[in-house]
């Protein structure tokens, strides 16, 4: 019964590559082209490391701040934290906010 219940949820913590969602090759080629890398976790959480060249806008923080630092809603956009549910939520939030092209990078930081 117990390995049936951590199966279940383990799927739950899965979820499926959605549209928009990138591997970190595909970071890696953005970003070369000019996408803007964000990292959505805590500072402390950033602090511990983060992707070269990101910034930080903590997600609790993210409507405020995005408009000043993100000026631009048609340039690529990639968000990151640490297993990719904070930024899948970040990505919409942009996208509600009229930005065009917003990328999520799929599990997240901790997973690369």
């Amino acid at each position: 019964m117990l390995n049936k219940l951590i199966y279940i949820f383990q799927k739950q913590q899965l979820r499926n590559v959605e549209e928009r969602d990138i591997n970190m090759e595909q970071l890696q080629k953005m970003v070369e082209k000019g996408a803007i890398l964000v990292d959505i976790r805590s500072p402390q959480e950033y602090g511990e490391g983060h992707l070269q060249g990101s910034i930080s806008i903590p997600e609790y923080e993210f409507r405020i701040k995005a408009k000043n630092i993100l000026p631009d809603k048609s340039i690529p956009i990639i968000v990151y934290c640490g297993t990719g549910i904070r930024s899948k939520r970040a990505q919409k939030k942009l996208e509600r906010m009229g930005y065009e092209r917003v990328y999520n990078l799929y599990q997240g930081f901790e997973s690369y």
